[in-house]
Parts: C-alpha cells; structure tokens; sequence
C-alpha cells in the first residue's frame, strides 16, 4: 500500500534521492516510501545518467533524472550508503560535484548509512553532528564531522540517518519537517510502521558481544578501504 494519505495539502516541493552503482537499496526505499507520502511536486531517483544502476544485491533500478537535469534549490536531498558502491561514490567526481552543488542551497541534506560518508567527502559534513552506521560512526571525524550515535541526527538543514533500516525513521523525519506532525502520523499508519523485530540484535548495545565481533571482523577489509578513500577526497 503506497504511503499518500488524504486528505492532501500543500505540496512539498523537489525531493532528489542519489542513486549510485552498488548503494544499499534499503537506504533507499525506505525513505523513498516515506517521502512520497509528503506528495511533492517531484520525487526523483538521480544520477550521473539515466543508464540503469545496479544495487548491492543485483536489483537494477532505472533513473528518473540525470544530474545535470536537476536545477538546484532542492527542498530534499538524499544520499543512500552501501559498502563498494559507497567507496566508489566517495572517489567519483561527477557524484562530489553534484552533491557540492546541490548541499549547498538544497532546504535539507540528508542521507542513510554510509550515505553520510559520501556528504563528508563532498564537503557538507563540516562541523556538523551526523551519525552514519555503526561500524562507520569512527569514520565522520576524517571529514571534520563530529560522531553521534543515535537513530536520527539532526544539525541544522543537515539530518542524517543510521544504518540501513534508519532510513525509515529518517524518512518519517522528514515527512514531518515538510508538511507536520499530524500528516506525517498518517504517512506512518498507512505504511503501518508499528516496528516489533522478531530478535533483539539491531545495535552494538542488544547484540551479544560475539556476534558484533563477527560482524567487526568481516567488514575489516571494507573499513581498511574506506579509511584510504576518506584520507584521499575528490573535494
């Protein structure tokens, strides 16, 4: 069931979401759900061109806009994370042009997961409280960022989410920013976002110790990577 709840109000404008080979497509979607509950004039998946991308896990999803098809002056701009495709993103300098041009006069920056590693290496995490993924959080300081832990962090028109399934919550955000509480509560009940996940291992803080461990370990190589990425910006 789409998110659009009734009765409709004014619109919320240009809303552009990032797309790049090898994102996270949940970063994504959830808050695209989201955000077309806020109806606005355009909700367009970005890229360098219109060619198909290909997420992290094989599915291929089709742009509606190219960069330069995108005036600036976005009421909503939404960068998603992944892992290879993240890195790759970091070091493109069509993707840090874009995201420099468009950060500086879009209303409200955002991003989910890593996808805030990819607004610090474009310039727009300067002295800025952000949260990323977990495992990533140690990362944003290289981009003169400053770490926060939480769900949801807000720092002026700059919000960003943590990993993966955050983008939810971040999303429901932003419903809320752009239109209010009372329409954003009705975007939730339609989507039914009543959360009650079967295992309790969604954070460093729930999950036993060894399988953090685990899941620190095999991101080892990733985070050796991301470190050299971050020590090298385009911009």
């Amino acid at each position: 069931m789409t998110a659009t709840p009734s009765p409709p109000a004014a619109r919320s404008g240009r809303i552009a979401l990032l797309i790049y080979p090898g994102f996270t497509a949940l970063d994504l979607f959830g808050p695209h759900h989201m955000l077309a509950g806020a109806m606005p004039e355009r909700l367009d998946l970005v890229a360098n061109t219109r060619d198909p991308v290909v997420t992290d896990t094989g599915a291929m999803i089709t742009p509606s806009a190219a960069f330069d098809e995108i005036e600036p002056g976005l009421d909503v701009l939404l960068v998603p994370g992944g892992t290879e495709g993240t890195l790759a993103a970091m070091q493109d300098g069509p993707t840090m042009d874009f995201l420099a041009t468009q950060g500086a006069r879009a209303r409200y920056v955002t991003s989910v997961c890593t996808g805030s590693l990819i607004l610090g290496a474009a310039g727009l995490l300067h002295r800025r409280r952000a949260t990323s993924h977990w495992l990533t959080l140690e990362v944003l300081p290289m981009f003169g960022a400053i770490p926060v832990a939480e769900r949801v962090v807000e720092d002026g028109n700059v919000i960003t989410g943590a990993g993966v399934s955050a983008g939810l919550d971040l999303g429901l955000t932003m419903v809320e920013r752009l239109r209010g509480t009372a329409h954003a509560q009705r975007v939730q009940l339609v989507a039914e976002y009543d959360p009650h996940p079967p295992l309790a291992s969604g954070s460093p803080a729930q999950a036993p110790a060894d399988i953090t461990a685990t899941a620190r370990a095999y991101f080892v190589p990733f985070m050796v990577r991301l470190r050299e990425a971050a020590s090298k910006p385009v911009r």
